[in-house]
């Protein structure tokens, strides 16, 4: 039998290291969690194509909790984001499912 797979739209990916621990992550993975599931936007749930992964250090230690985000297509394939709240991150995920502009508040080079 093979395992389930669930078509994916973009990939964000929260940082979980310690300087973003003590900046809200854990907090921040939970609530994003529940808000993608909620909308069905999480990629297991009915019409959701959206993955969301806790990730390890990705570099930013001083202003997180950082967030990445990849899409396979799009005016731009990859954002980064510091001090990422929940509102910021719900904009960044809609910008994911719907193949918008990301986002430009608190990101990295913009």
């Amino acid at each position: 039998m093979k395992p389930s797979f669930y078509p994916t739209r973009a990939h964000l990916l929260l940082c979980t290291g310690s300087s973003c621990r003590q900046r809200g992550a854990q907090e921040l993975l939970a609530g994003l969690r529940v808000e993608l599931e909620s909308r069905f936007w999480a990629y297991y749930r009915a019409g959701g194509n959206l993955r969301l992964t806790a990730s390890g250090c990705l570099g930013a230690c001083s202003f997180g909790p950082t967030l990445a985000v990849y899409r396979p297509e799009g005016p731009e394939v990859q954002a980064w984001y510091y001090a990422a709240t929940l509102p910021l991150a719900l904009r960044v995920a809609e910008a994911a499912r719907s193949g918008q502009p990301w986002p430009q508040e608190r990101r990295f080079g913009a």
